[in-house]
C-alpha cells in the first residue's frame, strides 16, 4: 500500500472552490480583506496558506481553519520526506538501539 502524494492547499482551493464556483483570486482577495496577490500566489502553489488565510478561508467557505491546516501540514510533511529521504532513512529507530547497546 503506497500513501497518496498529499495535494496542494492552493490546488484544492483553485479546483474544488473557485472554479466550480466561478470566483477569481481577485474576487475572494476581496472578499477575505487580503492583498491580491496573496490568493493568487496560493493557487499557483507558489505559496503556502497561513493561519491567517485559513482562518478567513474557513469564515468565507464555511469550513474550519483546521481544515486548511491540516491539508498545509501534510503538504510541508510530504514534501520534507521526500527531500530528506536518505537523511532520515539513515536515522536508527531508538527501540534498535536500545537493544543493541
Amino acid at each position: 500500500m503506497t500513501a497518496m502524494t498529499p495535494f496542494h492547499p492552493g490546488e484544492i482551493l483553485r479546483e474544488e472552490y473557485l472554479v466550480p464556483l466561478g470566483l477569481k483570486p481577485y474576487t475572494l482577495a476581496k472578499h477575505l480583506r487580503v492583498p491580491r496577490t496573496r490568493i493568487e500566489r496560493l493557487v499557483a502553489e507558489h505559496t503556502p496558506v497561513t493561519p491567517d488565510t485559513a482562518l478567513r478561508l474557513a469564515k468565507f467557505f464555511d469550513t474550519t481553519p483546521q481544515f486548511w491546516m491540516n491539508m498545509q501540514a501534510a503538504f510541508d510533511l510530504a514534501a520534507a520526506a521526500t527531500a530528506k529521504k536518505e537523511e532520515i532513512a539513515a536515522i536508527d529507530n531508538y527501540a534498535e538501539t536500545r537493544h543493541a547497546a
